[in-house]
């Protein structure tokens, strides 16, 4: 399926609006409401391939993965490659009935491997919910909030952890979050928290804007170490990324001057980009910051084959700022305003157009279960293993970007 198909990611919430895991399904899958066996399997091995690595591990950190189940594919080799303890199969509560399904799911579980009922008629399995799974799936509706609020309250009680789904909308989290469900599947990871905060660029985010203009316009290391003293924070926090096990540095950096050196104008630049969204706080939320980065770092690997690597990191830089309007509060227009940008960046910022648009837009168009992506694939000469992997790639860089 990774050859013929594409990925579909779904982030989950946690209350304070962090991304705990994500679930994986293929569009066709998604599309069609059903899923083969074959096509479960592929999915299982396809990502387990991916975000596993010989020598670094799990490569997604503390997310946990959410997939589909069946039945059949409940002894599948490829489940024992993942981590028990990031692995959730969701499983529709029918299938139980069966004492084969019910024995291969409780040994999953006693092995570590979480799963998630789907289905569930909770006032006929009672108390017996936590000996069938460790996720519990709950329709939320704004509509009989008290009735949802008695069954939340019991199941809270228990080990089992709630995920309301669908949850579309700020205001349904907020209700979901007080009726103590775990977890939130939705459309939030690109919809900007409403803020009564000010909008547009904070202190820091102008100090940043400023150190990007200078880069751009290729100033002195002196000039731009002069401009980093003037803010604490951003200086501690530039001498601890070059200082991380991620940039290597090799021996322990302790001057802006050897730091600004060391790193160099293109990665400065990139860094200085992350640490512009990291620094927003009108319409902020943890999830839209962190779909930023995968978007910025997806848009950048479509595209390095076909433009080469300087030019790819023109396209990440033009996937951060996509989301830097929801993040600050202000008109896309407002923030090209405070930053000078190539009329390549520009355009596809704006229409999506130019050389960088198309891979920007194919970017986006793999957040959702979109027709799109296999149009915009083809247009780019891009496979689907092409994508799926980029996909898969980005979402493991993105958990160990320096904030």
């Amino acid at each position: 399926m990774h050859q013929t198909n594409f990925l579909v990611r779904e982030p989950l919430l946690d209350p304070k609006q962090r991304v705990v895991g994500y679930e994986l399904t293929w569009q066709q899958a998604t599309a069609g409401g059903s899923s083969t066996l074959d096509a479960l399997e592929s999915l299982v091995g396809f990502v387990a391939s991916q975000v596993l690595d010989e020598d670094d591990g799990w490569l997604l950190r503390d997310k946990i993965l959410f997939l589909e189940a069946v039945p059949a594919m409940l002894s599948t080799d490829a489940l024992h490659e993942l981590p028990p303890e990031r692995t959730v199969l969701s499983i529709k509560a029918a299938e139980l009935a069966h004492p084969d399904t019910m024995a291969a799911v409780q040994g999953l579980r006693a092995g570590g491997v979480g799963v998630l009922l789907r289905e569930a008629d909770l006032t006929r399995i009672g108390t017996r919910l936590p000996t069938m799974a460790s996720y519990v799936e709950m329709r939320f509706s704004g509509a009989d909030v008290g009735s949802q609020a008695r069954t939340y309250a019991a199941l809270k009680q228990s080990t089992v952890g709630m995920i309301a789904r669908p949850v579309s909308n700020w205001a349904d989290f907020d209700a979901c979050a007080a009726l103590g469900l775990n977890a939130f599947v939705g459309k939030l990871h690109l919809t900007p928290r409403p803020s009564t905060d000010n909008k547009g660029l904070n202190p820091a985010q102008t100090i940043i804007m400023q150190l990007m203009q200078m880069v751009r316009q290729n100033a002195d290391i002196a000039q731009l170490e002069a401009v980093l003293k003037r803010d604490a924070t951003l200086s501690y926090k530039l001498l601890r990324f070059i200082n991380s096990a991620g940039f290597g540095a090799g021996r322990e950096v302790q001057s802006l001057r050897q730091a600004l050196t060391l790193l160099g104008y293109t990665p400065l630049y990139r860094w200085l980009t992350l640490l512009l969204a990291t620094a927003s706080t009108s319409g902020y939320s943890p999830v839209l910051l962190e779909t930023a980065v995968v978007r910025g770092r997806l848009a950048e690997l479509l595209g390095q084959a076909a433009l080469g690597k300087s030019e790819a990191e023109n396209i990440f830089v033009a996937g951060m700022f996509s989301l830097l309007d929801r993040l600050l509060g202000i008109p896309m227009q407002e923030v090209l305003a405070n930053i000078q940008l190539s009329e390549d960046v520009v355009a596809a910022l704006l229409t999506r157009s130019g050389k960088y648009g198309p891979y920007l837009a194919l970017a986006e168009a793999c957040e959702l279960n979109s027709d799109l992506v296999a149009s915009l694939a083809a247009t780019l000469k891009l496979s689907p293993l092409d994508v799926n992997k980029a996909h898969l790639s980005a979402l493991s860089w993105a958990q160990n970007v320096a904030a």
